[in-house]
């Protein structure tokens, strides 16, 4: 086993997906052992050093015994779900009485209460479920990723009460790296709450332009009411709660509660986090008309 200098166990859920996945891989690239809870083992990346074991966050006693011997947990929160906030604390929960004593959680930006992302109600929820249970925590409040920008467009359009409300969206890699510092040196970030955003917050419109010029892509922005939104959604045949949560995300742009940039992940990280244009001209170097 490679001597990284740790006196203690991490466990990275998410690692099947792309940030936990990412994280799993830097420090597994460090020479760093790793327990890997997850729900399905047979899609389980196999890295050195570390140890693969099925658990999922609304199976309590499964979670115990995937997080014995962890002593710091990097829990990615789960997938949008009506019932994800109990699953989060049937996991944290067990995370508790397994012994754990950290919990590294990626939150979102402006978690509130009354947030106007519905599901950043849930994350403050999980976080106030994280801190009353009296283990050490930091929160990464990850605004929306810029990775999913693009892919906001359908049919060339991107639609939603945005208004001229800003969005400073964070890269994937950012979150990862991010995430990896602090899982380097925990009790450095105990009892912190670290703001994770792009380095420039822009409207919808502006992303739309930037979609066009950088990628072969055509794109616009088309402002809508909160009814027309729902009903522009209708035939994905979601629940009517997930639509809800959909329309919010673009609400929340249009009150100011995506737009604040930090230099959290510079901080953090040392470098300074990836913008939109230097996002797409890396997926599409040969430029729009390529």
């Amino acid at each position: 086993m490679a001597d990284t200098g740790m006196e203690y166990t991490i466990a990275v859920t998410g690692s099947t997906g792309v940030v936990g996945g990412s994280v799993a891989r830097i420090l597994a690239a460090e020479g760093v052992p790793l327990v890997l809870p997850v729900r399905s083992p047979d899609r389980a990346q196999h890295l050195p050093e570390s140890v693969v074991r099925q658990a999922s966050y609304d199976d309590a006693a499964a979670s115990r015994e995937a997080l014995a011997g962890v002593d710091v947990l990097f829990m990615v929160s789960a997938a949008e779900a009506e019932d994800r906030l109990a699953s989060h604390r049937t996991f944290i929960d067990a995370a508790q009485e397994a012994g754990v004593r950290h919990i590294v959680y990626t939150s979102f930006l402006g978690a509130a209460p009354e947030a106007a992302f519905l599901l950043g109600r849930d994350h403050w929820y999980t976080e106030e479920h994280i801190r009353r249970s009296g283990l050490a925590w930091t929160f990464l409040r990850d605004n929306l990723y810029l990775d999913f920008v693009p892919a906001l467009a359908e049919d060339g359009v991107i639609r939603g009460p945005a208004g001229d409300g800003r969005l400073s969206a964070v890269a994937q890699a950012d979150v990862a790296r991010s995430a990896a510092a602090v899982l380097r040196a925990p009790d450095d970030h105990a009892r912190k709450t670290y703001q994770l955003t792009g380095p420039e917050a822009f409207t919808l419109a502006e992303a739309a332009a930037t979609i066009s010029e950088v990628t072969p892509a055509t794109v616009r922005f088309e402002d809508q009411t909160h009814e027309e939104a729902m009903a522009s959604r209708a035939h994905h045949g979601a629940p009517r709660w997930q639509v809800e949560a959909w329309v919010s995300t673009y609400t929340a742009i249009a009150r100011g509660e995506m737009a604040e940039v930090t230099d959290d992940v510079e901080q953090l990280t040392g470098r300074p986090p990836v913008g939109l244009r230097a996002l797409l001209s890396a997926r599409h170097p040969g430029g729009a008309r390529a």
